[in-house]
């Protein structure tokens, strides 16, 4: 062990303020005892040399003695006790130092509770996969007429069938003892309670508090807070924001009534949003309700993202929504930054300009930061809070405020209201009828037991055309993790790669591999109507049924394969028919809705939020924070210093500027290409390097001189009004 090692444990129990790692209880005799752990192992470090098992020893001597003075450290408590939230900071910190850190600084900290795998509940399930499930073939399962009628669930017009999923009745029984092991009703219970299961980073996990009822005021509190009192003064001011700039009350700068919505965000800030807007485009209230304004997201830091976005739109009739938690995130805020610009270059370099055209959605800690960018904090800033993340914000004031002003606040409700349908089930029905629960279940069960490592989203809807990038961020961003909640790392599969596009667009991209390549398992949604039919004349079936009738095929082709022998009886030749040949037995589940509307999209949000949840309370994982996304962002900020040294230096007391030496050589090569050629871009000069013909021109401004250089031609041979759809 490195004397380096043993700083970052002294480090480690001086962030946790006295609080020692080396135990899951707090210290409760006095400052004496809480200082003394610490200061045996500075006293380890300054005295330690390069021999590290003179220095395990002495380690494992100091905790010997820390464990004769808090013999109650032995004790087993609960799960919601907070006995083991601060490994995961530990682990941390050994991270830093290299993997091997990792077991070595487990030498040292208390026995954690065992992971999952370990136990009785577990072992069983995988010896019922391995003898019983895996020799089985769901061609012969879904004959079944007693399983298939005990393997769906319904709740508020949701139909859910999972008769299609490699499980049998057993399997499911298995599968809810391993719940009953985990705690899981309490664990719901607890986030729905408030309680901080966020752990790493102190924070409740209140997305259902987002769309909690009125009456729900007074149930929730987060430190002395009334969570749900907070949400309806934001939603209230969401409302009467919203009525005043539909009527034209609110105008922009120079007195135009504002028309165009543009929102600034990344990660869950947009993709959640944008999913909800591709439903509303075309649901039956939505399309009135928004006519006469446009809506549009910019997400990517890609200049070319700034020019798609707002080369078309006046600026004048045009309203910049900034979402940001913080206020600080690097690619929101420099897009911010440059919509900014944009506003000046059109209307003068005035702070009015931006305290008309431009409002926040962001955390109550972020104000001062709100107030810097020139933004009225008084009326135009939306709050929202730490007890929600980015992925799971798109029922605050992130998802609230664009679609509201595109569509109308009625609609947004009604949004909200399908999620609580679903909330409410998913807390309050019995784990065998409960929708999400199963859900869940199953994913764990393809994970983890029949080694699954992937999962495709199939709506059957157009709209949707947005949701599966949605799930994706939720559920791998949520439960991509290596440490369990006890603060060790796990030694079983989890967290699945996510990814689908709509039916039968789907069809013809990647269902070859899920035919007939890996197995994949699929959720497939559908819709008993449309929300546009379509019957023309000379056909027998509408465009719906058309749509319909690969909803139902597609889950009993991927269930019943085709054998050899069925292959052969339709003529073909015999050195085909191996290609010809599906095996089938790839599992899959069917979800039917009643109509895409809002209400059933809030419903789908709420019923895939908590399918996650349930698999990582199942898994041991806290599936609410993200520190995965961090070591990039580092780097990013180191690579950033480079550039800008390297622009900097460019031209300056030689032709070429500062050769740039990065952390390797790979990196510092390729760096220094791009910085060469991109100087030479600048130019409009690629000859010296010989290999590329690419017309590379100069920067641009912010945008075109005029945004009606972009305007789309005003005379058209398709007919109808004169003006253009948003």
């Amino acid at each position: 062990m490195t004397k380096a090692l043993l700083a970052a444990l002294v480090a480690q129990h001086q962030i946790l303020g006295g609080q020692s790692f080396l135990s899951p209880h707090r210290v409760s005799s006095g400052v004496s005892r809480r200082r003394q752990l610490p200061s045996t192992l500075r006293d380890l470090i300054e005295s330690s040399d390069s021999n590290n098992e003179r220095v395990a020893v002495q380690l494992e001597t100091a905790k010997s003695q820390f464990d004769d003075e808090d013999p109650q450290r032995h004790q087993q408590p609960s799960h919601d006790d907070a006995q083991h939230h601060n490994y995961p900071k530990v682990i941390l910190q050994a991270d830093k130092l290299g993997r091997s850190a990792h077991a070595q600084i487990l030498r040292v900290l208390p026995k954690a509770k065992p992971l999952v795998s370990s136990t009785q509940e577990w072992k069983r399930l995988q010896r019922h996969a391995s003898e019983v499930v895996q020799p089985s073939h769901l061609r012969d399962m879904i004959q079944d007429r007693g399983r298939c009628d005990a393997m769906y669930a319904e709740h508020d017009g949701v139909y859910f069938d999972y008769s299609r999923q490699r499980a049998s009745l057993e399997t499911m029984d298995l599968l809810f003892d391993l719940a009953e092991k985990q705690e899981l009703t309490q664990r719901i219970k607890g986030m729905f309670n408030g309680e901080k299961i966020n752990f790493t980073e102190d924070r409740a996990v209140l997305h259902t508090a987002l769309r909690a009822s009125r009456d729900q005021i007074g149930t929730v509190f987060v430190d002395g807070l009334d969570a749900v009192a907070e949400v309806h003064d934001v939603l209230d001011q969401i409302r009467e924001f919203t009525e005043l700039f539909r009527s034209g009350k609110i105008t922009g700068y120079t007195g135009k009534r504002m028309r165009n919505i543009v929102s600034v965000g990344i990660g869950g800030s947009y993709l959640g949003p944008e999913f909800l807007h591709e439903v509303l485009k075309t649901e039956s209230e939505g399309v009135h309700s928004s006519l006469g304004y446009s809506l549009r997201f910019l997400a990517n830091v890609d200049p070319v993202d700034v020019e798609r976005t707002c080369a078309d739109l006046d600026p004048e009739e045009t309203l910049i929504i900034i979402v940001s938690k913080t206020f600080t995130t690097a690619e929101t805020m420099l897009n911010a930054r440059t919509m900014r610009q944009w506003l000046w270059d059109f209307m003068g370099d005035d702070i009015e300009v931006v305290r008309k055209h431009v409002v926040a959605c962001s955390s109550v800690s972020a104000t001062e930061n709100v107030e810097e960018f020139g933004i009225d904090t008084e009326n135009y800033f939306f709050r929202f809070w730490d007890w929600v993340g980015g992925r799971y914000s798109v029922c605050g004031a992130a998802g609230a405020v664009p679609i509201s002003l595109l569509y109308g606040y009625d609609l947004f409700e009604k949004f909200l209201e399908g999620a609580r349908s679903m909330d409410q089930h998913f807390l309050k029905a019995p784990m065998r009828e409960n929708i999400p629960i199963i859900m869940g279940l199953l994913g764990v069960w393809n994970s983890s037991f029949m080694g699954y490592n992937s999962r495709a989203l199939i709506p059957y809807a157009q709209a949707l055309l947005r949701l599966p990038a949605h799930i994706q961020q939720l559920d791998m961003e949520s439960n991509g993790k290596r440490i369990n909640r006890h603060g060790v790392e796990i030694d079983y599969p989890v967290g699945e790669v996510d990814f689908g596009e709509p039916g039968t667009n789907s069809q013809h991209s990647f269902f070859q591999l899920i035919h007939q390549g890996q197995t994949i398992p699929v959720d497939f949604l559908g819709f008993v109507q449309s929300q546009h039919d379509l019957l023309m004349d000379n056909e027998k079936l509408s465009s719906h049924d058309e749509l319909m009738a690969n909803f139902f095929a597609q889950p009993d082709a991927l269930a019943n394969g085709k054998t050899a022998n069925e292959v052969r009886a339709e003529g073909c030749p015999e050195e085909l028919i191996l290609h010809k040949v599906f095996d089938g037995n790839r599992p899959s589940s069917s979800l039917l809705f009643p109509q895409l509307s809002a209400y059933v999209t809030g419903q789908i949000l709420s019923l895939y939020e908590h399918r996650t949840a349930v698999q990582g309370f199942i898994w041991d994982l806290n599936s609410f924070d993200q520190w995965g996304v961090e070591l990039g962002k580092k780097l990013a900020l180191d690579v950033k210093e480079h550039l800008m040294e390297a622009r900097n230096d460019d031209g300056v007391g030689e032709e070429e500027g500062r050769e740039i030496v990065a952390d390797n050589p790979a990196t510092s090569r390729i760096l220094n290409y791009y910085v060469d050629n991109s100087r030479e871009a600048g130019r409009g000069d690629w000859s010296s390097t010989g290999s590329s013909n690419n017309p590379v021109t100069t920067s641009t401004s912010v945008t075109r001189k005029t945004h009606k250089d972009h305007f789309p031609p005003q005379i058209h041979d398709l007919g109808g009004h004169s003006g253009r759809l948003s």
